[in-house]
């Protein structure tokens, strides 16, 4: 079956977005990897250089949040049309993600009991990517 990993832009923060989300998701980056370290006949700034090509994070082993910086930069915040929803395995980690990943970000929805059965909110975080936490309290089995 096809899988699905969200891959984000950033305007040259890519690198500290992805050490932000693997202090709240930890794990190990499988790659980092930048524009200076690809073969090219491009000649690159030591800014576009350093900006990174390509990065990945394992989060639970089965999907990967992948992500690079982009070479012009944007005005527009460059995930500000899609959320990442995470279904949380306990009320707790639902907690624990949401209040990590909305740490220094702004707080749509506060994270909280709905009428459909779920702890569910939603944020942007300091870095311009929306995020939905959910955790259903009536598992499906």
């Amino acid at each position: 079956m096809a899988t699905i990993s969200p891959y984000l832009n950033f305007n040259g923060n890519c690198e500290e977005a992805f050490l932000f989300y693997q202090s709240v998701f930890g794990g190990e980056f499988t790659f980092m990897g930048r524009f200076k370290d690809m073969p090219s006949e491009e000649t690159l700034t030591e800014e576009q250089g350093n900006k990174i090509m390509h990065v990945s994070l394992p989060i639970n082993g089965e999907i990967h949040l992948m992500g690079s910086d982009t070479m012009e930069k944007s005005e527009t915040p460059v995930c500000s049309n899609i959320s990442i929803s995470i279904n949380a395995a306990s009320e707790e980690e639902a907690h624990n993600l949401f209040n990590g990943l909305s740490k220094g970000g702004k707080i749509t929805m506060p994270l909280q009991k709905t009428f459909w059965g779920a702890l569910f909110g939603m944020f942007t975080d300091t870095f311009g990517t929306n995020w939905m936490v959910n955790y259903d309290y009536e598992q499906k089995a």
